[in-house]
């Protein structure tokens, strides 16, 4: 079972549970089951099937679909974790995993405008897996590590290159409005078969641009959640973004930026498919 945070056609924030295609309201406007996804995901209630008797019921097409987690008190990206794209980046392998923060007001949710800055010439796309934490994480052992997550989503860290290197800190060009995208569903970790066989496909206007399985990661999802935990402590609903396979526009010949129009999606098997569209500021 799939969980998304969404507002109603009366434009209300809730979520729900989908079903073939079919969002059931659990959320205030619905059985009241949680007050929003984190605070479900909080208190446990997405561990597996959750019953939607009685839940209101909306074509999941006719809603607007919000970032998985609207609201989560951090977000922790991990930079150059496939060996595909520390080979196209150029940079040796790391002793340590590349962090830097994304703010949670930048996020958008399936179907929604990524929007190109105005200041910039070189927007690029980065699909990834998310992973949300389920239970207070402070100097989580990696043994311990999957006991932690929550579940999953698909992600898409729109990056502004130049405002990226300008210096050696990314987050200014992590950080514009509008150009994290985050859905479109919550997949309980549980109901994921195998982790190391997903595979993550990054598309635009249908071109494949990356391609790669998350066994490809350099840094593991324990090792990151080990690493993460000893220097922070995560609550349930922060949000982990885990890195980007090669194949970013940046490094394509010729450069493979991306503009107004375009069209882009993410798609992790089990977990769904990202889409946005690209708009200009």
């Amino acid at each position: 079972m799939k969980f998304a945070s969404y507002t109603t056609g009366n434009g209300d924030a809730t979520w729900g549970a989908e079903l073939d295609g079919t969002l059931y309201d659990l959320g205030p406007s619905g059985t009241g089951l949680a007050t929003s996804l984190k605070d479900a995901v909080t208190r446990g209630l997405v561990t597996g099937t959750v019953d939607v008797t009685g839940a209101p019921a909306a074509s999941a097409d006719s809603v607007t679909l919000l970032p998985v987690i609207p609201d989560p008190a951090k977000i922790i990206c991990i930079g150059v974790n496939y060996s595909s794209h520390r080979d196209e980046v150029g940079k040796p392998g790391p002793d340590a995993p590349t962090v830097f923060t994304r703010f949670a007001d930048t996020q958008m949710g399936s179907g929604a405008a990524a929007v190109r800055p105005a200041t910039t010439t070189q927007f690029d796309y980065e699909g990834e897996l998310a992973l949300v934490i389920g239970s207070p994480a402070f100097h989580v052992a990696e043994a311990d590590a999957w006991s932690v997550v929550a579940g999953f989503a698909p992600y898409n860290d729109f990056s502004v290159r130049d405002w990226q290197k300008a210096a050696s800190q990314w987050i200014p060009g992590k950080n514009f409005p509008d150009t994290g995208g985050f859905g479109p569903y919550f997949t309980p970790v549980g109901d994921v078969s195998d982790f190391e066989a997903l595979t993550l496909e990054t598309r635009v206007n249908g071109e494949v641009r990356q391609s790669a399985t998350l066994a490809d990661l350099i840094f593991t999802v324990p090792q990151i959640i080990a690493y993460v935990t000893g220097f922070t402590a995560l609550a349930p609903g922060d949000v982990i973004v885990t890195g980007t396979p090669g194949g970013v526009g940046m490094f394509m010949k010729p450069q493979g930026f991306i503009v107004a129009g375009d069209v882009v999606e993410v798609e992790i098997s089990e977990l769904g498919v990202l889409r946005n569209h690209v708009t200009q500021d």
